[in-house]
């Protein structure tokens, strides 16, 4: 369970994103990180029993930094108000695979798997499986359970106004082809992350997600980059 002490740190986070006023709450902030490293080994745990493959990566090296690369922003703030985890078998935060990922954030806080702003060699490949066999696509999003947890895939707004050069603009797929990120999200109220059973909770739309998970990893791992 996520303790409420670090759902109120990253409130205060919040209001106070600066240098002087983390460097005096750093212990709160540790505090706040065990946690979440602690919840992510329950979830490793969880999610082995649906996916023994993915065997026990190390939670730690699962977390996102909360220090943010300010270079090449407009948003100078140093830090996260928030703090994520990315599970998968290569077992830390570099990889380019799907995976299970954790968001904590108060108010905002979400369980997720699929590929988020994926280079450009992936994002061809997918667009190119989910056109040549559409209907294999169209099976694992509308299964039973992965509807239970999810409408479709999330569609943001910097998707493609029409369907991208080499694709036929009248395929049946032409609304998945549009898009640049292809991942589901589930939210989860900050009251439901302080549950004794969010692990659980948490495990079970990452159980619904793992045909989807692994028929993104197919196509990723024959990418050449």
């Amino acid at each position: 369970m996520i303790q409420k002490s670090t759902i109120q740190f990253l409130k205060e986070l919040n209001k106070n994103n600066y240098r002087e006023w983390f460097n005096e709450n750093k212990p709160r902030y540790e505090a706040a990180k065990e946690n979440v490293i602690e919840v992510v080994a329950e979830l490793i745990k969880e999610i082995n029993k649906f996916e023994p493959s993915l065997g026990y990566p190390e939670p730690k090296k699962c977390l996102f930094r909360i220090y943010r690369d300010v270079r090449f922003s407009k948003n100078k703030e140093p830090y996260k108000t928030n703090m994520g985890a990315i599970i998968g078998p290569e077992g830390n935060t570099k990889t380019l695979k799907s995976g299970y990922y954790l968001h904590i954030e108060p108010g905002s806080s979400f369980v997720s798997c699929g590929v988020y702003m994926p280079l450009p060699p992936v994002v061809k490949a997918i667009r190119t499986a989910i056109d040549e066999d559409f209907g294999t696509f169209r099976t694992i999003i509308n299964n039973k359970t992965f509807k239970k947890y999810f409408d479709d895939l999330s569609r943001e707004d910097d998707a493609l106004q029409r369907v991208p050069p080499g694709f036929d603009k009248n395929s049946p797929a032409a609304e998945y082809l549009k898009l640049k990120n292809f991942y589901v999200f589930y939210q989860f109220t900050d009251k439901e992350l302080e549950s004794e059973d969010f692990a659980k909770n948490a495990a079970k739309v990452f159980k619904a997600t793992k045909p989807f998970n692994d028929w993104l990893n197919a196509i990723i791992e024959d990418v050449e980059f």
